[in-house]
């Protein structure tokens, strides 16, 4: 028996649990005190009723014989993914198939498991910082290479900093697989329609695919901002789009999302087929509840979070520019980048937050080179503790 020694290469722990650890220990060795996490991006404002409902109604189904459900479609049932077309495509002008649109169970796990369709040799590239996962789970598939502290040898890194307005730069040499996300994680910008176009037309030039995570697409205020990449001339040809219910509707705990692998990309068969060998779906209740956010209630009821969730990111975004420090993010998504002040480290900025005002963080470097010097803060909590997190900030010996 021989292991996957490619395991073996990822970096320590992953950065989200060191950080969720640190904040846990605090908390367990100073029970006095409050620690107001800012950190890792989980939402907490309750599902919408008409959601509630819709779930509530499918477990009812489930308990009778003539409306039971067994397995469902590896690809989704239908009538999600039709909501899906109708609902989240249309109105952008992009025509899809249903046959087009997989429902999984998050876009965590598609992120990773699109990795399996492509070849061991091929080239990637990502954005610097970036969130881990991208990197990791080609570390997994034997992509990256060796470690350096420069990073992964076979991995070409995009930076995207204060310096170039967090607008990558095209690569420089030839790369097959290539991992945007917009708005982005953990910088909380965004890429107009003209600026995005570049990287399609670079993937129709170079015969390369595009892994784009749209994640955070419902905080767009922006009309020049795109909401899916399918809005820009020839993406069908090199796209794959992956999208949440997680942020969107509050799912991080019901676990749905959906990728959406056009045919023109030559790869829609080969996923269809990956799903049916590797996965048996999403559950029928969360897919059921999914629906239920593109009713006229439900639809009002995710608005509702999401209009909350904007109202914290103005709160940290507006505290932290009266504090003098340089902040960016928080407008079209919702997180807030923010650079450390004194070019302090990212990690000694982290535990300065931590001892000092008792308010977790997620420090920027753990994203990747171009982060360190940078701290990430999310706008998922309450609002009380939102706005007493700011204040907190305020008190800090800067």
């Amino acid at each position: 028996m021989k292991i996957n020694d490619n395991f073996l290469k990822l970096r320590d722990n992953y950065l989200f649990v060191d950080v969720m650890n640190k904040g846990n220990a605090y908390q367990a060795s100073h029970p006095e005190q409050r620690v107001l996490k800012l950190g890792v991006g989980d939402v907490t404002r309750p599902l919408p009723e008409a959601v509630i409902e819709a779930m509530h109604k499918a477990v009812t189904d489930l308990s009778h014989e003539e409306s039971f459900r067994g397995y469902g479609l590896e690809q989704g049932y239908d009538f999600l993914r039709h909501a899906v077309v109708e609902n989240d495509y249309k109105p952008l002008g992009v025509d899809l198939d249903i046959d087009e649109v997989f429902i999984s169970d998050g876009a965590g796990s598609d992120i990773g498991n699109t990795s399996e369709l492509f070849s061991p040799d091929n080239k990637v590239a990502v954005l610097d910082p970036v969130y881990p996962a991208y990197v990791d789970t080609n570390v997994i598939a034997g992509r990256a290479g060796e470690y350096t502290e420069q990073g992964w040898g076979n991995i070409v890194y995009l930076p995207c900093t204060a310096e170039n307005g967090f607008v990558p730069e095209l690569p420089q040499e030839h790369v097959d697989i290539i991992y945007l996300c917009f708005p982005n994680n953990p910088t909380g910008t965004a890429l107009t329609r003209r600026q995005l176009q570049k990287w399609v037309d670079y993937a129709l030039e170079n015969n390369s695919i595009i892994i784009f995570d749209s994640a955070y697409e419902i905080f767009i205020e922006d009309p020049d901002v795109p909401h899916s990449i399918y809005e820009l001339k020839g993406a069908k040809q090199v796209a794959i789009e992956i999208r949440s219910y997680s942020k969107t509707a509050g799912f991080t705990g019901v676990r749905c999302g959906y990728t959406v692998v056009p045919k023109q990309t030559g790869l829609q068969q080969m996923w269809y087929r990956r799903q049916c060998t590797k996965f048996n779906g999403a559950s029928y209740i969360s897919q059921r509840g999914a629906e239920a956010i593109y009713t006229k209630d439900g639809r009002a009821g995710i608005m509702s979070n999401i209009a909350y969730y904007k109202q914290n990111a103005a709160i940290i975004r507006q505290g932290l520019i009266d504090m003098g420090i340089e902040t960016y993010g928080g407008i079209n998504a919702p997180y807030i980048w923010l650079r450390t002040p004194h070019n302090m480290d990212s990690w000694a900025f982290f535990d300065k937050m931590l001892q000092e005002c008792q308010v977790l963080c997620t420090p920027g470097v753990g994203f990747g080179k171009s982060g360190q010097g940078y701290v990430r803060l999310s706008s998922f909590g309450n609002h009380e503790d939102t706005a007493e997190a700011i204040e907190r900030m305020k008190k800090l010996k800067l």
